[in-house]
Order: C-alpha cells, then sequence, then structure tokens
C-alpha cells in the first residue's frame, strides 16, 4: 500500500508530495488527475475561507458580495467556524485549524438570551463540536458540547416528548410547537453520541423518544407528513416527500442503527422504507424519481424532486440499496445537467425548474462521493468533476462563494452557508482524496457532513 511522505508539511506542497508518492507507486493516469481535482477542491475551499477569515472572523457567516459579516441571530455563535473545523482538518491545513480551535476554545459561549432554532444549532454546532472533540482530543470541546445540550434540553418539554422548534439558550423558554419530521427526528446521531462521551443517558433517552414519536405519526400506509403539532401530536401537513422537512428523519433511522446498533432504529427503518419505494417512488421518461404523495392515500400530489431530495442515493447507497441508488443518482445529475448546476426544486415530469435558487447545497455531490465509496466506479469522479466545474464557474465570487438566485440566469445572492464548509467543500474533496483521508467504515456522518465515530 502508498503511503505519502510527511502531510503535515507546507500547504503549498502537500499535493506535490501525494502526487510524488503516487507516481512513485504505479498510480494510474485516473489517480494522478483525482490528485489534482482534490488539490482543485482544497484551493477553492482556501478561496472561501480565506475571504471568511478577512470579512467575517469570529461571526456565524460571510455575506461574500457585500464583504459584511452576517450573525443569524443578533449575536454571534461561530457558525462557520464550527462547522468547518473537522473540514479544515481533513484538509490538513492545521494552522488554519489550530487558529479556529483558539478562537473556539475561547470565545464560543451559548450563555446567551437569544431563541435559537434547535435542529440547526444540533446539526451545525452539536455535531461540529462533537465531531472535532473526536479529532483533537480538545476537552473544551467536549465541555461546549455538554453545555450546549443541556441549554437545548429544553425543547422536549413538550406533552408528546416532540420537540418545540426554539429555544432561548438562557433561560430554556420554548416556542413554536408547529415542526416538522427532520427537526423532530434528526436528532440521535448528535444527542446519542453526547451521551456516549459524557456518561449522562439523558440526551440520547430524550431525542431517542424524539425519534419514535415521529415514527408513531406514520400514517396506515406507511408515510409521514411534513408538519407535526409537538403539543398535539395531530398532522398540520399531509405532504409527504424525501425532501426538506422530512429527509434526514429517514436518514437517521438508518445511520442510529449503524453508529449505535439501535435495534429499535433499524426496526423502523424496515418499517419505513417499502412505503418510500411503493408510494413516492417515479418511474418517468425511464428514469427513476421520487416525488411527493398524500400521507394517508399514497396519491401523487406533486412531480417535484431537488437538491434537498439529493441526498436519497447516499442513504440508499449505504443501507445497501446500490442498484436504486445508481438508477437515482442519474436522474439527480441529469437535473444538475439541465442548466449546469441544480435548482433548489425541478418539475422532473416536464423536466422544468419550479423553484430556480441554488444555495451551495452538498447532497449532490455526497451522493456521488458514497456512490463512488461503494462502486469504485470512475463514473462517479467524473460526474463530480462536471459538477465541480459547474459549481467554481457560476458560484465562485471575488471574496468567497456566492449562492445564486436564479440558475438559469446564474444570477448571484449574497449568501454563503456555513455547510458550504462542512458539507460541499469536504464531500468535493474527499470524492477525490486519497482513501486513506478518512476511514468512511468507521464514522457516521451527521446531515451536516460531521464525521462521527463509536469510540465508546
Amino acid at each position: 500500500m502508498c503511503e505519502a511522505t510527511d502531510v503535515f508539511v507546507l500547504r503549498s506542497s502537500i499535493f506535490a508530495v501525494i502526487a510524488l508518492a503516487a507516481a512513485s507507486c504505479g498510480k494510474s493516469r485516473d489517480d494522478t488527475h483525482a490528485v489534482q481535482m482534490a488539490e482543485r477542491a482544497h484551493t477553492e475551499f482556501l478561496h472561501a475561507w480565506s475571504n471568511y477569515e478577512k470579512y467575517a472572523w469570529g461571526h456565524d457567516a460571510l455575506r461574500p458580495l457585500s464583504k459584511t459579516p452576517h450573525d443569524w441571530y443578533g449575536e454571534p455563535l461561530l457558525m462557520t467556524p464550527v462547522d468547518a473545523f473537522d473540514t479544515l482538518i481533513l484538509m490538513k491545513l492545521d494552522a488554519e485549524a489550530e487558529k479556529t480551535r483558539r478562537l473556539i476554545d475561547n470565545e464560543l459561549s451559548f450563555d446567551r438570551d437569544i431563541y435559537v432554532k434547535n435542529f440547526e444549532i444540533t446539526i451545525r454546532l452539536l455535531g461540529g463540536l462533537l465531531s472535532s472533540y473526536q479529532l483533537t482530543g480538545d476537552k473544551r470541546l467536549l465541555d461546549l458540547a455538554q453545555d450546549l445540550g443541556r441549554r437545548l434540553l429544553p425543547v422536549f418539554n413538550s406533552p408528546t416528548g416532540l420537540p418545540y422548534v426554539y429555544v432561548n439558550l438562557r433561560t430554556g423558554a420554548v416556542r413554536d410547537p408547529i415542526t416538522n419530521p427532520a427537526e423532530t427526528g434528526s436528532l440521535l446521531l448528535e444527542f446519542g453520541t453526547l451521551s456516549k462521551l459524557t456518561g449522562d443517558p439523558i440526551f440520547y433517552d430524550k431525542a431517542k423518544r424524539s425519534l419514535v414519536e415521529t415514527f408513531k405519526r406514520r400514517s396506515s400506509i406507511g408515510l409521514v407528513g411534513e408538519g407535526i403539532n409537538v403539543e398535539t401530536g395531530e398532522c398540520t401537513n399531509r405532504d409527504s416527500h424525501i425532501s426538506g422537512g422530512i429527509d434526514s428523519y429517514y436518514e437517521y433511522l438508518w445511520k442510529c442503527w449503524r453508529l449505535f446498533g439501535d435495534r429499535d432504529c433499524l426496526e423502523m427503518w424496515n418499517a419505513s422504507i417499502p412505503a418510500i419505494h411503493k408510494y413516492l417512488a417515479d418511474e418517468v421518461g425511464g428514469g427513476l424519481w421520487y416525488g411527493h404523495a398524500d400521507m394517508n392515500s399514497g396519491r401523487r400530489t406533486a412531480t417535484n424532486y431537488g437538491a434537498l431530495d439529493a441526498f436519497f442515493p447516499a442513504l440508499l447507497a449505504l443501507s445497501g440499496d446500490v442498484d436504486r441508488a445508481r438508477r437515482l443518482q442519474r436522474s439527480s445529475f441529469k437535473m444538475w445537467n439541465l442548466h449546469g448546476i441544480e435548482p433548489e426544486v425541478l418539475d422532473y415530469k416536464a423536466m422544468r425548474v419550479a423553484s430556480p435558487g441554488y444555495h451551495l447545497r452538498p447532497e449532490i455531490v455526497e451522493s456521488t462521493y458514497y456512490l463512488y465509496h461503494f462502486t469504485r466506479d470512475p463514473e462517479y469522479r467524473r460526474m463530480g468533476e462536471k459538477m465541480f466545474d459547474g459549481f467554481v464557474k457560476y458560484c465562485r465570487a471575488e471574496s468567497g462563494y456566492a449562492a445564486l438566485s436564479d440558475v438559469v440566469t446564474k444570477q448571484k445572492r449574497d449568501e454563503m452557508e456555513s455547510f458550504a464548509f462542512a458539507e460541499t467543500f469536504k464531500y468535493f474533496y474527499l470524492l477525490f482524496a486519497p482513501s486513506d483521508t478518512l476511514d468512511f467504515d468507521h464514522v457516521t456522518f451527521n446531515t451536516e457532513a460531521h464525521p462521527l465515530r463509536r469510540t465508546w
């Protein structure tokens, strides 16, 4: 097995060293090209990161067109630094990672009188802190995660055990009872890992109950709807799909089985996946898509598929259904190629853009990476290269990477969400990087691409 020498050399020579090692071991031309692609992803990540450092250091995010910082709740919670930290480590950007670790250690505080969205804070901050702790062993990161976890716990104080949408980090007050399965069923990876690392079972128990209560709200045909009232447990929206609002609920059923060996999660997955294939899968024009249906009748309600739905091939591949994953990935790639970059929502029956924005989303890249991992088919690296070319061509800005308001006109939007660092650049990089960059078989990515390891 080839070994690249001295991976902690200066950033400018990292990929020269890898390329030399690859050549000395008789690597193929495809592997050499993959090294070059990994270098491109590394370079473009640094372009975005250096501009965040220049214009928004210590804030949640950079607005790349106006070159101004943005804080979600008016006070910084270091969303981008926490979200990006494990990507910095995986890319071996040691100086940048150390600077970021010091910022988090010294400046991040959750003792703030602000309402935050539990789901987003859990997947981005709690997940990021836990992953970073596992990668560095920095106990301060685990202490921050535990403090955050305790401050989030009041969201579960509803009559059903399903979490409210918002919680005040200082007072514990909660608000907004109308939520969705993604926000009630995508918490156990993070809260469960926190329990395992701290020895406090309350986090696992609260998030597990929420997941089970979400599962209990499925219909008689096995589908969940998009809306739930956490106080009454009643469905508020019968639209069923695999898109935003439901997506990561299904993802966590399988992944919680994978990470924790929790058989309840496996059983809930096994009870759910047949209904998804029966009522949501749609054969159109010789291709496989997943649309929308009424949760009670299974009647098709919309032929929409979009950037968020494109996570599903990754989940199918991870759960062993590689053939179906490959078919659906071809549909996702067709959606991308329609305008050279994917829209937020596509009407796949009419092949017409239904929602034209592109928010630098990672899901299609995630699925490309997973499928390459499981098949080693060079098709997926070629697919990823075409996506990366479009991503750079249309989203690169002078001061970072900008979302698009319209994928048809390519008009940019003054937005660079933290998940661009946590997920999009990470998955592009991992798709092309040497396989020993990350031990895929022994980590489970949360829905924000923070790798969690079963160290307990």
